[in-house]
């Protein structure tokens, strides 16, 4: 298959929606010898952190010298995004390459009646990751889990350490109404006498996942525990943390902005230590520097200078919190916000922290079949009417938020992943037509 066809039948199975369970993946990993046991891998989940800890954690590793392989989910611009080896995008003849040993199998397998149901989309993506780092030879794999925990496709793979980051309210149609039910969903990546991290800070969550942990023998390490501290010191641009684990201090600046990737580096930190006493034993110096030195994007991520334009994909209440925290101490005025969401979102409870913040709301939508309408989210935000703009058209959006703004305000992209990515699309092709037009000048 070339990279048209790829992407063409990625294209129709996304449409297969969510289904939760391990049977199809297990059956796929199977009929290729099981290339996930191949090589150890690190379990992240939770609810909002999980790619920022993995690109840190992926940083702190190949810093050592050791063969990273990263899975991550959702992609902002190309599918490539998810599956990279350190900082590295799979390459598009191996992206084909592999998606086409995969299709071929799982024809086989469907044709045999040993699969029910081809694969989903992040099935079958996961399929093609574990596959990838197996042919690479990775030293060893950081994955992201996706929704859930327990059937996430993820969840195959035996954790040399589980990793939880953070738990608040969200896919309650999935994982259940309660933060307790949501917290046991997520722990399902917990395995008997394997290492668990958590950086959950919310009492019944973190109870729940510990419970479970205890049960399971699994050494317990709560990030946040009483005989641990966490300090923010504020800069003129960003923080700097100071965070003291059981076993040493560690004062770190990330390079991703925000209060809360300091957590987020001290739960890198624990995970670090961890397997410091398990695996491989890494030093203080290169867990400090991966933590200053990674990258990740459409997370605070500024865009453009002049204007000032930030990208930050906060989707759920808790990330708005973090990005309303961010914008109030950095931000500077008049603030447009350029948002779009998912109509299973909480529309209302996001527009709450974020709308009055801003000067204007410019309200637009991208090509998903799950995207509000902005129709949709205004009504859920009508109190915010008077400064409230809709325009669907992305790419007229962002002109008009950048319009708004001038040189001295700013804009923020939000709401979710996937307009940054549109976003980032349209500043991507800005850039290269400049390119051609100085070439040709």
């Amino acid at each position: 298959m070339n990279y048209k066809e790829c992407l063409l039948y990625l294209e129709h199975i996304q449409n297969l929606g969510i289904k939760f369970g391990l049977d199809n993946v297990r059956t796929i990993l199977e009929a290729f010898d099981n290339p996930h046991h191949l090589y150890p891998s690190i379990l992240v989940g939770g609810t909002n952190g999980k790619g920022s800890v993995c690109a840190m954690l992926t940083q702190v590793l190949a810093l050592h010298g050791f063969r990273v392989g990263l899975f991550t989910s959702p992609h902002l611009v190309k599918v490539e995004e998810r599956i990279r080896i350190g900082s590295h995008l799979i390459s598009i003849p191996h992206f084909c390459q592999t998606f086409s040993l995969l299709k071929a199998k799982i024809e086989d397998l469907v044709n045999k009646h040993k699969l029910l149901s081809p694969p989903t989309y992040f099935e079958l993506l996961t399929c093609l990751a574990l596959l990838y780092f197996a042919q690479q030879n990775v030293d060893i794999a950081v994955l992201e889990v996706g929704m859930g925990g327990k059937y996430d496709a993820t969840n195959v793979v035996n954790p040399l350490l589980s990793v939880i980051t953070t738990i608040s309210a969200e896919h309650q149609k999935y994982l259940g109404e309660s933060l307790q039910q949501i917290a046991l969903e997520k722990a399902g990546i917990i395995r008997q006498g394997v290492p668990v991290v958590c950086g959950v800070e919310k009492k019944i969550p973190y109870l729940a996942i510990k419970e479970k942990a205890v049960k399971l023998r699994a050494p317990f390490y709560g990030v946040f525990e009483r005989e641990r501290s966490f300090q923010a010191i504020k800069g003129k641009k960003r923080y700097s943390f100071v965070y003291k684990s059981v076993n040493d201090n560690y004062k770190f600046s990330p390079h991703l902005a925000g209060y809360h990737q300091g957590k987020n580096g001290a739960v890198v930190i624990a995970a670090a230590e961890q397997l410091s006493q398990t695996w491989k034993k890494l030093e203080k110096k290169k867990i400090i520097q991966g933590l200053e030195e990674a990258k990740w994007e459409g997370r605070l991520e500024m865009a453009l200078d002049k204007p000032l334009v930030i990208l930050d994909g906060a989707h759920n209440e808790e990330g708005a919190r973090a990005l309303g925290d961010y914008i109030c101490q950095f931000i500077p005025s008049p603030l447009i916000l350029l948002v779009a969401m998912m109509r299973d979102k909480e529309i209302k409870k996001i527009a709450d922290i974020l709308f009055p913040l801003a000067e204007k709301v410019i309200v637009t939508r991208f090509p998903y079949f799950r995207a509000a309408l902005p129709e949709e989210i205004r009504q859920q935000a009508s109190k915010y009417g008077d400064r409230i703009v809709l325009e669907p058209d992305p790419h007229q959006a962002f002109k008009l938020a950048l319009w708004m703004a001038k040189k001295q305000g700013a804009v923020v992209v939000t709401g979710s992943l996937y307009l940054v990515g549109e976003i980032k699309k349209i500043l991507l092709a800005e850039k290269l037509n400049k390119a051609k037009d100085e070439s040709f000048g």
